[in-house]
């Protein structure tokens, strides 16, 4: 199978998923809003799932992705990714190296990486990165444990690598804007998206703002 287009507008508003605002809702009716209402690529990133009940979701919100033909990789588990056959996976940097990953998931799969750094943005290019993740940009609550990057770095890795290159970490609305002018693809949103009392019009105004940060 070839690997599903990906490109620099199929970054442009990144949704990754957190089951930490679920409430009433199933974890595939929030993504079948964000989706509806304007996001452009899908990560599923579970930490507590066993693999079976892992896999299932997966199974459940790839059919949500593949109605809307949206990108849809998963986070740090390339098994899962090619059990239920996502686009491809993500992966950070204390999970299994990028060429190691690359080899498990073959060439017809989206390879993400997780970077704060030039040298780690350049290392996982060459190990066959599609695109690269980078931050905490800004304080974040759904990762305590993320080191910032400050926004000239930022602008440094998008400047050195050739593939592109989404920000991640504490973005919202508020701070969106600041992001301008770094050479980014897009961002990548977590709470802003799954936490906000109404997700289609969180993710509309996000995506208006992602395409203006942009300059579209």
């Amino acid at each position: 199978m070839l690997k599903l287009k990906l490109n620099k507008s199929s970054l442009r508003l990144y949704a990754v998923t957190d089951r930490a605002w679920l409430g009433k809702q199933k974890l595939s009716e929030q993504v079948d809003m964000a989706l509806r209402a304007g996001a452009t690529f899908l990560q599923l990133r579970e930490k507590n799932l066993d693999k079976e009940a892992f896999l299932q979701e997966a199974g459940e919100i790839k059919k949500v992705a593949d109605q809307y033909k949206i990108p849809f990789v998963i986070n740090d588990h390339p098994e899962i990714a090619l059990a239920c056959g996502a686009d491809g996976v993500h992966v950070g940097q204390q999970d299994m190296e990028a060429g190691n990953v690359r080899a498990l998931i073959g060439e017809n799969k989206i390879l993400g990486v997780s970077v704060q750094t030039v040298s780690e943005a350049l290392k996982a290019e060459k190990q066959g990165a599609d695109y690269l993740g980078v931050g905490a940009v800004f304080s974040t609550s759904t990762k305590l444990d993320a080191d910032k990057v400050s926004l000239a770095v930022l602008k440094e890795i998008c400047a050195a690598v050739s593939i592109p290159v989404v920000a991640i970490g504490g973005i919202d609305s508020s701070n969106l804007p600041e992001l301008a002018g770094k050479g980014l693809a897009g961002v990548a949103v977590v709470s802003a998206i799954f936490g906000a009392d109404d997700i289609l019009e969180a993710t509309a105004n996000l995506r208006r703002l992602a395409d203006e940060m942009i300059g579209e």
